[in-house]
């Protein structure tokens, strides 16, 4: 059944992603080249080096510090994170940090999955299209009073890191 945009936020809604935005695609298959999986790897770490500018977000994910270090050097993947396309690969998506965005496996990841095989089939796909690089959901994005001291020691760090690459 084809989705209209508002069945298609409905059904997000449905699994607690109501904030998500979407974007409507015409889905067409496309050939992937034999060695997408090689240059994925290092877009895939260069896509964890860019995760710099979104440190705000990143302390959302509860990361120990080794975590967010291994993430942001992009030297090692966390679990329980995955980095998704916006547009996959097979349906012409580029190979490029701005077609990547990085949620937490479950429940996220997994219901974008059911999402869009749901509309499998279809003429129009409403594909996930978080508006930053990392999708936290509003719900878990709150903070209480008090402050946040994962935050702080975060920000504190990436400071650093930056200061020490000659990013300030």
């Amino acid at each position: 059944m084809q989705l209209k945009k508002s069945s298609a936020e409905k059904r997000l809604s449905d699994f607690f992603m109501d904030d998500l935005p979407i974007m409507e695609f015409n889905p067409h298959e496309t050939v992937v080249a034999s060695d997408w999986f090689v240059k994925y790897k290092n877009l895939r770490r260069e896509f964890m080096r860019s995760l710099n500018d979104s440190i705000e977000d990143l302390v959302f994910l509860n990361l120990s510090q080794d975590e967010f270090m291994g993430l942001i050097m992009g030297r090692s993947m966390p679990a329980n994170l995955s980095i998704r396309f916006r547009i996959p690969l097979i349906w012409g998506g580029k190979l490029e940090i701005e077609n990547m965005f990085l949620c937490r496996t479950f429940p996220h990841s997994y219901n974008m999955d059911r999402f869009i095989i749901e509309q499998s089939g279809n003429d129009t796909i409403w594909l996930p299209n978080p508006a930053k690089k990392v999708y936290v959901p509003a719900h878990t994005a709150g903070g209480g009073d008090g402050g946040n001291a994962t935050e702080d020691r975060l920000s504190q760090l990436a400071a650093q890191l930056a200061a020490n690459r000659g990013m300030e």
